[in-house]
């Protein structure tokens, strides 16, 4: 008898429909997997100028990480609720409306998942040139064959690719821990002590404010995990589990490896630094120590890349499924063999290789984040149509300290937002005519909807 994971579940209508093969731990992992990419290598200097010092700065990380984990609370009772493939956009879809669902759909799988997958194989093959030289040239086609390789993978199986997922973080975690336990007992310049004694802020409210701000992008990506919600053995039970421990870890891991950073590195020469990671990586361990950094950082890469495209391309899937997307039969297909959504993925892939060559994808990265966050906002505050309008939909989770937790996470993104438009009016202006552009492309598949 074959495995569930390894074939298409049948509806009632007899079409083919996304295996139920995820457990708890394969969400856990897909969620930190995601969240901890290039961010915790690099980061560090950015908080720390910001902020005006250590205490300040890891401050920020808490609160960075208060935010995030306010929205993931508030979500995952909408999750539990609405336990369906493609996270946000069904979430959007059932709360509000179809239009509202197919804008956000449409950035990310037009912008958001490809620029991301584009931006993060770029970032991969530029450690990459640390063990091997490679020309420009050679760089765009290493990227474009990691990006392929991930295809290939998750069109084999979508357990196989929480499998990688799985392996991928522990990998990247390795490294991560060595540097926070050595750093932690071998560093001299009392960074343990400066970041635990509270200080009046050098830069003041806004520079915390811009520290923070540094800290949510550093957050972003737990959200992914909602996308395949209808693929987990248990959503209503484990949804909510992987987002929380998940989070909770997160936020652990970035206060306790930047406050080993400081420890070996003081924070005044640490916040000049381009690359903070790797100099206190060099201070620990030598000239190996560069190699050490830039291996954790390719691993780290490879598995937020995996865990982008596998939860990625459910939203385009899902919006074929409804009609809501350019050749919805095809775009919703899925593998005959491996219960895979086969086109989606090649879909994805192919657009983050074009990225790779055009060299804009920080271009649009840039903008889907921005455009993300409202969409986020609208879903937190979903949470109160949830409770009021919708009562009778059952749900085994439900967000406590409510509705403080979910004025938290509002709060936080509009912050996001805010601070955007007013220091990168352009992007955000750009940001917005590029997601209007799916209104006439949603009006003509309506169109095309009502004919059939």
């Amino acid at each position: 008898m074959e495995n569930a994971s390894n074939i298409a579940v049948q509806s009632k209508e007899g079409s083919a429909k996304l295996a139920k093969s995820i457990g708890l731990m394969d969400a856990m992992f897909i969620v930190v997997g995601m969240v901890i990419g290039s961010g915790i290598f690099f980061k560090t200097s950015t908080v720390l100028r910001s902020a005006g010092n250590p205490f300040w700065g890891i401050m920020a990380w808490l609160a960075g990480g208060a935010v995030a984990m306010a929205s993931a609370l508030t979500i995952s009772e909408i999750a539990t609720a609405i336990p369906r493939t493609g996270g946000v956009f069904a979430y959007l879809k059932e709360l509000y409306d179809e239009r509202l669902a197919f804008l956000y759909g449409w950035v990310q799988s037009l912008i958001y998942v490809p620029g991301s997958l584009a931006a993060l194989s770029v970032v991969f093959v530029t450690q990459a040139t640390f063990f091997i030289p490679l020309d420009i040239s050679g760089q765009r086609l290493l990227a474009m064959g990691m990006i392929l390789f991930l295809v290939i993978i998750n069109v084999i199986s979508t357990r196989l690719g929480s499998k990688v997922q799985m392996i991928a973080t522990i990998g990247k975690l390795i490294p991560i821990v060595i540097i926070m336990l050595f750093g932690l007992m071998s560093g001299s310049s009392g960074g343990v002590r400066a970041v635990t004694t509270p200080v009046q802020s050098v830069t003041g409210l806004a520079g915390f404010g811009a520290a923070m701000l540094g800290t949510l992008w550093a957050y972003d990506g737990w959200v992914g995990v909602t996308n395949i919600a209808g693929e987990l053995k248990k959503p209503g039970r484990d949804l909510p589990k992987a987002i929380i421990i998940g989070l909770s870890a997160i936020i652990l891991i970035y206060v306790l490896f930047n406050t080993a950073l400081i420890n070996v590195i003081p924070a005044d020469v640490l916040s000049d630094s381009a690359t903070p990671a790797s100099d206190v990586s060099i201070a620990l361990f030598g000239p190996s120590g560069a190699a050490l950094i830039s291996g954790g950082i390719m691993i780290s890469i490879f598995g937020a890349m995996n865990g982008y495209l596998m939860t990625g391309v459910r939203i385009p899937y899902a919006m074929g499924q409804s009609g809501l997307f350019p050749y919805a039969d095809k775009i919703s297909k899925l593998s005959d063999k491996g219960a895979t959504p086969v086109n989606a993925l090649i879909f994805e892939g192919l657009l983050a290789c074009l990225y790779v060559l055009s060299g804009s994808f920080d271009l649009l990265t840039n903008l889907a984040m921005f455009v993300v966050w409202i969409f986020f906002i609208i879903t937190v505050a979903g949470i109160f149509k949830l409770r009021t309008s919708m009562k009778d939909l059952e749900r085994s989770y439900r967000v406590p300290l409510y509705p403080v937790v979910p004025l938290i996470g509002i709060l936080g993104g509009l912050y996001i937002v805010i601070s955007t438009v007013l220091t990168d009016a352009p992007t955000a202006g750009f940001g917005i005519a590029v997601t209007l552009t799916g209104i006439p492309v949603y009006a003509g598949l309506i169109k095309k909807r009502a004919v059939k």
